[in-house]
């Protein structure tokens, strides 16, 4: 498998802010394609399987909070990152 680049989100100030939601989906969005690509290769590993799915709702969570804070920046973070739309919004 192809190793995923590092996709860099527009954030307002030069420095790493770990708080700020975007940051965090980001991150987020870079551990759920690695487990992905792990998982690709050991289908078995269920410990990981439950993993992912608390990293996709922690990223869903933040994702709704932020699709109802900043809809523009909600907006811009799914298309740099190839991230579907939720449901509803």
């Amino acid at each position: 498998m192809k190793k995923q680049e590092y996709i860099h989100v527009q954030l307002p100030d030069r420095e790493v802010n770990t708080g700020f939601t975007a940051s965090q989906i980001y991150y987020l969005t870079y551990q759920v394609s690695r487990l992905t690509s792990h998982l690709g290769l050991h289908p078995k590993d269920y410990s990981s399987q439950v993993g992912l799915w608390k990293l996709l709702g922690r990223r869903k969570r933040l994702l709704v909070y932020l699709s109802n804070k900043n809809t523009g920046l909600y907006v811009r973070i799914l298309k740099k990152l190839g991230i579907r739309r939720l449901k509803g919004r």
